[in-house]
C-alpha cells in the first residue's frame, strides 16, 4: 500500500461518520428499536414515512425556493439594507433578518464581515436575531408542520426580536457602551464577507444562464438531502416520543397557560435544540400532547438563536460584553414572545 494514502485511508472512517452522521443516527435508532422493541420499530418507520409524505408539497416548495435564491443571487440583498439612518438599518436589518436562508451558525461569517468592514452593531445585532428563526424555505415547512398561523406568528416574532434587539444595542451605543464588539483576532468575515464587499446584480431569470442553472440544481439537491436527514431523525424522535412520553407528563410539564411552562421551554430550547427544521415536528408532537402553544414558540425562539452550536460561534466572534447580551436578548425575548403568542392563542 502506498504510504502516502494510510493517513487519507485512516480517516476515512471518520470522514464517512461525519458526514453520514444524521442517516446513521436514525439506522442505529430502528435498528435498536427492531431488537428492543419490534412492533414499535415497525411503527416509527410507518410514522415516520406517512409524516414525510404528508409534507412533501412543502418540503419540494422549500426546495425549489432555496434553490432558486442562490441561483438568483437575492442572497445579496442583504447589503442593501444597512445604508441609512439607524432606525431604517434597524428595521431592514430585522426584515432581510427573517426572510433570509442563514442558519444561526451560517449567519456568523457574514456577521463577522459587515462589523469588520464599519456597520454599526445595533442593525447586525436585528440581523443576527432574527435570521436563524425564519427563512421562506423554514416558512414554508412551519405552515406544513405547525400551521399557518404559527407559522406567521413565528415570522413576526423573529422580525419583533430583531427590531427590539437593535434598539436596545443602539441605546447602550449612545450611552458608549459597546464600542469594541469584535474580538481583536477576527479578520474581516472571512468568505461572508463577499456578500457585503462585492454584492453582485440579481438576476431573477435565473434560467437563462447555465451557470446558475447548475448553481440551482447544486443547492436544491443539497438542501434536499439536508431537510430528509433532519426530518426523518425527528419524525423517528417524534414516534418515539409519542409512544414513550406519557401526555400527562408533557401536560404537567409544558401545558397550561401560566408563565412557568414558557419558563421551562425556554430554557429547555437552549440545549435540547436539534435544529430548526428537525424541531417542528418535535414541537408539533409536543402540542399534540399537551404542550402550550406559547411554550411551543419559546422553545423554538430560544433554541434557534441560542442552540450550543451558535452560542459557541458568537463567543469565538465577539467580546464577552456583546456575547451576555445577545444571550440575554434571545432568552428575554424568547420568553416575552412565547407569553405574548400565548396570550394571542387563548383569544
Amino acid at each position: 500500500m502506498n504510504t502516502a494514502t494510510q493517513p487519507v485511508l485512516s480517516r476515512l472512517p471518520g470522514l464517512v461518520w461525519r458526514k453520514h452522521r444524521i442517516w446513521a443516527t436514525s439506522a442505529v435508532l430502528l435498528v435498536a428499536l427492531a431488537l428492543i422493541d419490534p412492533a414499535q420499530a415497525l411503527v416509527s418507520a410507518r410514522f415516520t414515512i406517512s409524516a414525510l409524505m404528508s409534507i412533501l408539497p412543502f418540503l419540494a416548495l422549500s426546495v425549489l425556493l432555496a434553490g432558486g435564491v442562490a441561483a438568483t443571487g437575492a442572497d445579496h440583498l442583504i447589503a442593501r439594507a444597512f445604508t441609512g439612518r439607524p432606525a431604517t438599518m434597524i428595521g431592514m436589518g430585522a426584515l432581510i433578518g427573517a426572510i433570509s436562508p442563514f442558519c444561526s451558525c451560517g449567519v456568523i461569517p457574514l456577521v463577522a464581515a459587515l462589523l469588520a468592514i464599519g456597520v454599526p452593531l445595533a442593525p447586525v445585532m436585528a440581523f443576527w436575531l432574527a435570521s436563524p428563526l425564519m427563512d421562506p424555505s423554514m416558512f414554508v415547512l412551519t405552515a406544513g408542520i405547525l400551521g399557518h398561523e404559527f407559522a406567521l406568528a413565528k415570522t413576526l416574532s423573529a422580525i419583533m426580536l430583531g427590531v427590539a434587539g437593535g434598539v436596545m444595542v443602539h441605546q447602550a451605543q449612545a450611552l458608549g457602551w459597546l464600542s469594541e464588539p469584535l474580538r481583536a483576532d477576527i479578520g474581516n468575515g472571512g468568505c461572508g464577507g463577499a456578500r457585503v464587499r462585492n454584492p453582485k446584480p440579481i438576476v431573477w431569470r435565473f434560467w437563462t444562464d447555465p451557470a446558475r442553472n447548475v448553481k440551482f440544481l447544486k443547492e436544491s439537491g443539497s438542501i434536499a438531502t439536508f431537510l430528509l436527514k433532519w426530518l426523518t431523525l425527528a419524525f423517528i424522535l417524534e414516534s418515539l416520543m409519542l409512544r414513550y412520553i406519557p401526555a400527562e407528563t408533557v401536560t404537567a410539564a409544558l401545558g397550561g397557560t401560566g408563565f412557568m411552562p414558557i419558563l421551562s421551554a425556554t430554557l429547555v430550547g437552549v440545549p435540547a435544540y436539534l435544529n430548526g427544521y428537525a424541531a417542528l415536528p418535535l414541537v408539533g408532537g409536543l402540542i399534540g400532547q399537551g404542550m402550550a402553544p406559547g411554550a411551543g414558540m419559546a422553545f423554538l425562539i430560544a433554541g434557534g438563536v441560542t442552540s450550543i452550536p451558535a452560542a459557541m460561534a458568537v463567543w469565538a466572534l465577539v467580546r464577552p460584553p456583546v456575547f451576555a447580551l445577545y444571550i440575554a436578548l434571545s432568552l428575554s425575548g424568547a420568553l416575552a414572545l412565547g407569553m405574548l403568542y400565548q396570550a394571542w392563542s387563548m383569544v
